[in-house]
């Protein structure tokens, strides 16, 4: 995807950082719990207060996490990575450094296939995931000239999930979050949900002309939406393109998003790894996998979005981009097999996808919340393919079931919709009409039309 300048063409190049908080009871390095909501500064051990000789111990079921993301990711599993220690001013970590992985990630390079909405597939390259953890939260909204620290969030794992520069437009940006999103929750790894800030993005923006060498990027740090971060790329991108059409230099800078306004502003010169000043965290061990570790873990892969997507294809003849549409949510696609098994798989997603996720979308609920169960939903689908009643009269029942919850055939019966398609009974009933019209039909018949 390219964008028009006064001068002619420029092509957007993006690369994306996901920090994925890792689903697990306790922290990276200690056993404080990880719940969200809970009350500031109730959910800190003395590790993540770096009280005086407190040491991390690392979590097995953080690195079992990371480890089925990246065979989820189709990604090298490194069976040594080490820990380092980043350094930087964190205000709300109160060791004055993260933990951190630098030369030897647990992850190396992998790969995610984008969804195109045109049905095609298109490959972009994972450079990486390393394990890290989060720092605290600085509120500066509760006192006029005070700054209030809540820790809770203070060592959390969270898994870094960083792409290559291969994404050339907002919309692949987008896609490339979803599906990045439907990976994991596939998974269990990370819930996804970027409004309780679970998942955050930092997407690094360039432009170029067609050809050219990359140009100079700017990062865009902690968007928490899919819909921000399509918006921030279209501005920076265009913010960009004016700067350098105007005779003006790209700055390597990290940029905030204001949502409220739709823009990007200065936030900081960017920082480059040796201003972090890496070092192997000396409190912590090389981390080993062995192989039997990592086999185990992919033997115990569920079905992801690509291969279920290929089986519905295969399977219930579907369009890829229907077949797409249901496997975006794993309870989606579940949903869809109660509702197609034994029955018209096309004619059942035409009714998941068109009138189920239209009555969902308005509701605002998941398809866990649906008031229409899948096993109802399949009892429509079967009034329509025994011809018990029509399509367009299916569309009121099933409005009625999104309203009522009650099952489609006890709706049909209560209202008489049952339409007739024994030709006996119709010719009977169209003789019994003529009958009782003897007169307009000999004028029919003598001419009179």
């Amino acid at each position: 995807m390219g964008i028009q300048g006064a001068t002619g063409e420029w092509e957007i190049v993006i690369g994306c950082e996901v920090h994925a908080q890792i689903v697990s009871k306790a922290k990276l390095f200690s056993g404080a719990p990880t719940d969200f909501g809970a009350e500031p500064n109730t959910q800190v051990s003395l590790v993540d207060a770096a009280m005086p000789g407190m040491l991390p111990v690392i979590n097995g079921e953080c690195v079992r996490q990371a480890v089925r993301t990246g065979l989820g990711l189709k990604a090298e599993i490194n069976r040594v990575s080490i820990f380092d220690r980043k350094n930087y001013f964190y205000p709300d970590l109160p060791a004055g450094y993260q933990i951190s992985q630098w030369t030897h990630p647990i992850v190396g390079k992998g790969e995610v296939l984008l969804d195109l909405p045109d049905g095609k597939t298109r490959t972009v390259g994972i450079t990486r995931l390393h394990l890290e953890q989060d720092a605290g939260k600085s509120l500066h909204d509760q006192h006029p000239n005070q700054t209030y620290v809540d820790l809770n969030r203070a060592g959390v794992a969270l898994m870094e999930i960083v792409s290559e520069p291969d994404l050339r437009g907002s919309e692949e940006v987008g896609a490339y979050l979803r599906k990045l999103r439907s990976i994991l929750r596939y998974l269990g790894t990370c819930d996804g949900n970027m409004e309780e800030g679970s998942m955050r993005c930092d997407v690094n923006v360039s432009v170029r002309r067609p050809g050219e060498p990359y140009g100079t990027r700017c990062e865009i740090k902690n968007v928490n939406s899919v819909r921000f971060a399509m918006q921030a790329v279209e501005y920076e991108a265009r913010r960009q393109v004016d700067l350098l059409e105007d005779g003006g230099t790209i700055r390597q800078e990290t940029r905030l998003f204001d949502s409220a306004k739709g823009e990007t502003r200065p936030m900081r010169s960017k920082e480059e790894a040796h201003d972090y000043r890496y070092f192997p965290d000396p409190d912590l061990l090389p981390l080993r996998l062995s192989e039997d570790c990592v086999e185990e873990l992919r033997a115990a892969l569920p079905e992801l979005p690509d291969d279920k997507k290929e089986r519905f294809i295969t399977e219930y003849s579907l369009q890829p981009y229907d077949a797409g549409v249901l496997v975006a949510e794993q309870e989606n696609a579940a949903y869809y097999e109660k509702v197609a098994k034994g029955r018209d798989p096309k004619l059942a997603a035409n009714w998941v996808i068109g009138e189920l996720f239209g009555a969902l979308n308005k509701k605002g609920v998941p398809v866990t919340a649906s008031p229409v169960s899948a096993e109802d939903l399949g009892g429509l689908v079967d009034l329509i393919a025994d011809d018990t009643i029509s399509g367009r009269i299916a569309k009121d029942v099933f409005a009625e079931m999104v309203e009522t919850g009650k099952p489609a055939a006890a709706i049909v019966e209560e209202k008489g919709l049952r339409q007739v398609t024994d030709t006996g009974a119709i010719e009977a009933a169209i003789a019994q009409v003529l009958a009782g019209e003897a007169e307009k039909v000999a004028d029919y018949k003598g001419g009179n039309r």
